[in-house]
């Protein structure tokens, strides 16, 4: 096996259990908007610590899925230049979009990182034993899932949103 394929079966693996936490925390979301509205409208006793934990998983739903769209090539591109150029300059564009890429990763690691310790001393309103350390986090592990997928995209481009745009 070469190491392309193993990184890339890697990089799938790892985007793919990325974007399931995503969906998770979309049907996390889903539920506890539906029980918020069955609390406040039906019961009559409002529940505001959905609020809270909507908007913390709504954070790291982007934050998760993240990964998927870099690695179809959704993310970072230029669309008028990748389709008039030749081929050895769509390539030299592959490799400024993901240099950039990765660079704007390392920088929401490095201060995503520093902002989540920051936060750490925050709690969340409504939640009062939860550190906001934990939805600030999503930042850092978010840019740190999407590097194996950005790397993935240069080695087997994908660019589907080219392909799918009318």
């Amino acid at each position: 096996m070469h190491v392309k394929d193993f990184f890339l079966r890697a990089e799938r693996v790892s985007s793919g259990a990325s974007m399931a936490l995503a969906c998770a925390m979309l049907a996390l979301a889903a539920s506890l908007g539906l029980f918020q509205i069955l609390m406040r409208f039906v019961f009559e006793e409002p529940a505001e610590w959905t609020e809270v934990l909507i908007r913390f998983s709504l954070i790291w739903m982007v934050f998760l899925a993240i990964p998927t769209a870099f690695r179809q090539g959704a993310m970072v591109s230029v669309d008028v230049l990748r389709r008039w150029s030749p081929p050895a300059l769509r390539r030299a564009l592959d490799w400024a979009v993901c240099l950039a890429s990765l660079a704007l990763m390392a920088v929401l690691v490095w201060w995503g990182w520093d902002y989540a310790r920051r936060g750490g001393v925050q709690t969340m309103a409504g939640l009062e034993s939860l550190s906001m350390f934990w939805a600030y986090l999503a930042i850092p592990v978010g840019a740190l899932c999407a590097v194996p997928g950005i790397v993935g995209n240069l080695l087997d481009p994908r660019h589907e949103e080219l392909e799918n745009a009318q």
